[in-house]
């Protein structure tokens, strides 16, 4: 991966896009990978499929990456002026609070934080309570409804969190040695801009590098994911894939109070393969020929499993007559909340594990996965 990757990358997980608003996410995707595929198409619903040919009777294997983030939709103001939202995505109430937003409206951008009747005026006993999003408001400034329309404010507007991209470098160390540098990115929106990254980036590893593949490429950015897996119900019909490989970040597990048992993947120890979901299991001859191809490679990779959840996974391998398919993750942490991080070197894994398994996903190889 290049400078323009890595400043693609930052672009996009700095675009807003919550579900349902993930047009110009899209598009830039579109502005940047139209390039490198044979075309560029959409469906009714607002996936963004791109495709590259290395063969034309070759399989066609699908690798998806959900481009939405969790974000908030407008559902009222009030007569101070006041905003009421809902969620998009899963949030958890406790992160919140105090948080830094902004608020797209027909006539701009808008700032606003997430606020809350203040605890000085609570009783003891309520100001020991979690504040439930219900008893939440957005303060944009304005001091009556009135403002907050004349501001451009009205229902059905989406919010997005006011966070953005950013790098760090360290010294990692192992078993109390020093093991190198490492960059850790913060940001939001990496579930899931980094699967979508990674599915266009392919795209253009190939391209550059004229590696040749022996099937029919489609990285497809897909919507709605967050709100209950939407894109994932058309993308199949719009593609026909034989083989998916879904591009998700996954959960890091290493954070305090956390049991490994519970969320074994953690950050900086290369990609996780999910070997189990809330939504789906994979097929098991392409979940060990990516393995194998790890192993082979010396691809850092870890196995993860997710109790409850899932991907968009979850939909694509039900799809027409069935479709196998497997989720490779970058591990991240603080997942749907205003900053998340993750190890840059994981998602350089995710890229060279993709770039080998384009590579070896021929016809026979792809019959192979549900073969008697």
């Amino acid at each position: 991966m290049d400078k323009d990757s890595w400043k693609f990358l930052q672009e996009l997980c700095d675009i807003p896009g919550p579900s349902g608003f993930e047009a110009e996410a899209t598009r830039l995707m579109r502005d940047y990978a139209e390039g490198y595929c044979d075309r560029v198409f959409t469906d009714k619903l607002g996936n963004t499929m791109f495709e590259k040919v290395g063969q034309r009777d070759g399989p066609t294997v699908l690798l998806a990456g959900h481009v939405d983030e969790c974000g908030f939709i407008i559902t009222g103001v009030n007569p101070q002026g006041y905003l009421a939202f809902s969620q998009l995505g899963g949030w958890f109430d406790q992160v919140l609070l105090g948080q830094r937003v902004l608020v797209h409206t027909r006539k701009g951008v808008l700032n606003g934080v997430i606020a809350c009747k203040p605890p000085h005026l609570m009783e003891p006993e309520e100001a020991k309570k979690v504040v439930t999003k219900d008893k939440m408001f957005i303060d944009v400034g304005a001091c009556n409804k009135d403002e907050a329309q004349a501001m451009g404010v009205r229902l059905g507007d989406a919010v997005t969190p006011d966070s953005k991209f950013f790098t760090v470098e360290k010294q990692a160390y192992k078993d109390g040695k020093a093991a190198g540098k490492r960059t850790i990115a913060f940001g939001r929106a990496f579930d899931n801009r980094l699967g979508a990254f990674a599915a266009v980036e392919l795209l253009k590893e190939l391209k550059k590098r004229n590696i040749k593949h022996p099937n029919r490429l489609v990285a497809a950015a897909t919507v709605q994911e967050e709100v209950g897996l939407r894109g994932a119900k058309t993308v199949a019909a719009s593609t026909d894939p034989d083989v998916a490989i879904v591009l998700d970040v996954d959960i890091a597990g290493d954070v305090p109070g956390i049991d490994p048992l519970q969320a074994p993947a953690r950050m900086g120890e290369g990609i996780s393969i999910t070997v189990y979901d809330g939504t789906m299991i994979p097929n098991q001859p392409l979940k060990e020929l990516v393995i194998s191809i790890c192993e082979k490679k010396k691809i850092p990779h870890q196995l993860a499993y997710v109790i409850r959840g899932g991907t968009d996974g979850g939909y694509i391998h039900t799809s027409l007559t069935g479709v196998p398919t497997v989720v490779i993750g970058v591990p991240t942490r603080h997942i749907h909340s205003h900053v998340g991080l993750f190890d840059t070197a994981d998602l350089e894994a995710c890229m060279k594990l993709i770039v080998e398994l384009a590579k070896a996903l021929d016809r026979k190889a792809v019959d192979s996965l549900t073969a008697l």
